[in-house]
């Protein structure tokens, strides 16, 4: 407390001392500490999220087989449910029992011989083997547990995931048409927005003059890239759809309504990268002679196309995540097989994600935990593609 004391008398006597000094340091202190609590909230926020998703979706990549005899002959062609003794009915997939007589169309030898096969097992057979005990009656789970200590339940990689659209049945359930939707959507959404957003970028960046009406422009460019994303959506179903009569529900009015709120994107980002060019790049072009155009095709573009590819991946991923617009527009339908073009009625993986998550099975819950794990994956590695085209490409001045 003394050399407390002594100290403050020491800066009283100082003649430049200033009375605000030590409140002004505190408060610095106080406000530091403010902003490490609240990073270190945010990145425990985000460790928390990542790893409850990663506990959830690890599971959905594995899937449980049960080995069974399958009579097959005119019976069980019919009833599909006679090919398999009456106690494995209600553990094996329905999906399995519903696909035989295809089996035997595809492979006539098949018929009036008995198989011994690795079925795919009923979801809450599943999900029992996984630890979660509820709805699997009684004798289903002695007999799911005199199979296991014979050896006759399996659990393997979940290709069903990756090569199936979407189901009703839980098990059968796959990601597959909604991942070829997304492609086809943000290849329209790219197609249309890349080169309409490099161009206004160019227009407004290097030939339109500073007056009234760019201005205008300008800030209703920025305005669009801050609304909400729903927005878009109604403005495809009400232009796309409505006016021009296009197709419900494809990847292109999926595209197009993507590629429209991903234009602002692409313009300010673009823009941002011609304004990085120095100006002497474009004044040595002129003392050569060089018209603006040539200045701007050979030397300008060129110089700024990484900030530019840079800022239209970053718009591509955040495309990708978006669900509000393309439900309006009708894509999130039940879309069990992949669509084969651009007008044909399709889903995208957010979407397909929304419809998962509102199942009330549980396994529908780890697929979309998984959903989402693949989708991360996918964005970050966009991202991290953007992040090193702009390291690589990046020119400093």
């Amino acid at each position: 407390m003394i050399k407390r004391n002594k100290k403050k008398n020491l800066k009283k006597a100082n003649p430049f001392y200033d009375a605000t000094l030590d409140k002004r340091h505190a408060s610095a202190k106080r406000f530091k500490k403010f902003t490490l609590t609240s990073l270190i909230f945010s990145i425990a926020f985000l460790v928390f999220f990542l790893v409850d998703i990663i506990g959830k979706g690890t599971p959905a990549f594995k899937v449980t087989y049960i080995q069974v005899n399958v009579a097959y002959n005119e019976k069980s062609v019919d009833d599909s449910r006679k090919a398999v003794d009456r106690k494995y009915r209600k553990i094996i997939s329905r999906s399995w029992l519903r696909d035989l007589p295809m089996q035997v169309k595809e492979n006539p030898k098949l018929l009036n011989t008995t198989q011994t096969l690795w079925i795919l097992a009923d979801d809450q057979v599943d999900q029992y083997l996984k630890g979660h005990h509820y709805k699997l009656k009684r004798k289903d789970k002695a007999l799911v547990d005199k199979l296991n200590a014979e050896g006759k339940v399996e659990t393997r990689f979940n290709t069903i995931f990756f090569t199936n659209g979407d189901s009703k049945i839980p098990e059968n359930a796959g990601l597959f048409s909604a991942m070829v939707g997304s492609i086809l959507t943000l290849c329209i959404t790219m197609l249309v927005a890349f080169p309409l957003g490099v161009m206004t970028a160019i227009y407004l960046e290097e030939f339109a003059e500073d007056n009234k009406f760019t201005r205008f422009i300008e800030v209703n460019i920025n305005n669009l890239a801050a609304i909400p994303s729903i927005l878009f959506g109604l403005l495809g179903l009400a232009i796309f759809i409505n006016l021009f009569g296009m197709p419900r529900s494809s990847p292109l009015v999926g595209g197009l309504t993507l590629a429209l709120m991903t234009l602002p994107i692409i313009i300010v980002s673009s823009r941002a990268a011609l304004r990085a060019v120095p100006d002497s790049i474009r004044q040595a072009g002129y003392g050569l002679g060089l018209t603006k155009i040539q200045v701007t095709k050979d030397h300008v573009l060129p110089l700024a196309f990484p900030g530019v590819l840079t800022g239209s991946i970053i718009g591509l991923a955040q495309a990708m995540g978006e669900t509000a617009p393309l439900i309006i527009i009708g894509m999130i339908a039940f879309i069990p097989d992949a669509p084969g073009s651009i007008l044909e009625a399709s889903t995208v993986m957010p979407a397909q994600l929304f419809t998962w998550a509102g199942m009330p099975e549980r396994m529908y819950i780890e697929k979309t935990a998984a959903g989402i794990m693949v989708l991360l994956s996918i964005l970050i590695s966009l991202n991290a593609v953007a992040i090193y085209l702009r390291k690589k490409f990046e020119v400093k001045w």
